[in-house]
């Protein structure tokens, strides 16, 4: 799993302008920032970082994986804060037939996607009810599990009846022994 990316941009304070605005319908928000470098994401975790170069441009794609309508918002956000469409909002049946995004030149010439994979047909997956929640948590196997103890403890305190069984097969003294082979232990 991809945990951030970086995009190289020479004109700096611009860049952050741009990508604060076109990616707050994402609820993105510059998280942290250093000298020549920006952190945006969502809260407590900066995902897309941008980093001043002085160098020559290779422009990048970024895909960034959202909801249907915040696709539509993000391209809408994006072009009112100086992008250039690269690719309105629609279905790209030729990637998978929910395939639905939008793209979007950065100033910089990067090409921003936003994404949403979901099929906008299905029916939503209902949370588990508290009561199954609490029925699944009381089924035998989980306590057995849970009530379970290291093997070394169990060989090292026998159960008071199972001792009482072997004390009872072994015979009490050498007589009763009678014809039996001793044992090799």
């Amino acid at each position: 799993m991809i945990d951030h990316v970086s995009v190289r941009v020479l004109d700096f304070p611009r860049s952050v302008e741009f990508y604060k605005a076109a990616l707050a319908p994402l609820g993105y928000d510059l998280l942290m920032e250093y000298p020549g470098a920006a952190g945006l994401g969502t809260p407590g975790k900066p995902d897309v970082w941008l980093m001043q170069t002085d160098k020559p441009l290779n422009p990048t794609h970024v895909a960034l994986s959202s909801q249907r309508d915040l696709v539509d918002a993000f391209h809408a956000a994006a072009l009112a804060a100086g992008g250039t469409d690269n690719g309105p909002p629609g279905v790209r049946a030729d990637y998978h037939p929910h395939y639905y995004a939008a793209f979007i030149l950065d100033p910089e010439g990067n090409n921003i996607e936003v994404v949403c994979h979901a099929d906008p047909n299905a029916r939503p997956v209902a949370a588990a009810r508290p009561a199954a929640r609490k029925a699944a948590a009381r089924k035998p196997a989980a306590r057995k599990l849970a009530a379970r103890k290291p093997a070394a403890k169990v060989a090292a305190k026998p159960k008071k009846k199972a001792a009482a069984k072997l004390s009872a097969r072994k015979p009490a003294t050498k007589a009763a022994r009678g014809t039996k082979k001793k044992s090799r232990r």
